[in-house]
């Protein structure tokens, strides 16, 4: 594995895990919208994440220890979708909202807050990870280049 794959890597993550907080922000945002463009109630957004490169350690080693490398191929994790949440929307009784059916039932978002608070934790707790993974490998480098001296 080249030395700067390694910052691609933790690069990817943090990309991947920027756009995971944002989607969450997003179904937040949403969270009483019962009418959107499309017509109907906002529904809920969640991440797809696939690995791409190299993704076995398996691989990895074998790679290495004929003195391959990855050989400029890039490596970590990005996203392969964003999807809608088909689960059943919460139905309100409120005869007086102007969603209203003709029964008085309003369609609200089918967002739990919980839900994404959690996701938004590991989120910005999966960024850090990232974040301090980079540091370390930056700093081995310097580390590196103080051998030479």
């Amino acid at each position: 594995m080249s030395f700067l794959t390694s910052f691609d890597i933790s690069a990817s993550g943090m990309s991947a895990q920027r756009l995971r907080l944002d989607v969450a922000a997003e179904n937040i945002a949403n969270v009483d919208t019962t009418r959107t463009e499309a017509g109907g109630a906002y529904r809920r957004k969640d991440i797809v994440f696939e690995s791409f490169g190299s993704n076995t350690f398996r691989a990895a080693l074998r790679n290495a220890a004929r003195g391959k490398g990855f050989r400029g191929q890039k490596a970590g994790v990005r996203v392969a979708d964003i999807i809608t949440d088909d689960r059943e929307m919460k139905r309100v009784y409120n005869p007086n909202h102007p969603d209203a059916d003709e029964m008085g039932y309003v369609d609200y978002p089918n967002v739990d807050m919980l839900k994404e608070t959690v996701d938004s934790m590991a989120a910005t707790r999966s960024y850090e990870a990232n974040v301090t993974a980079l540091n370390a490998m930056k700093t081995m480098a310097q580390k590196a280049l103080e051998i030479g001296k």
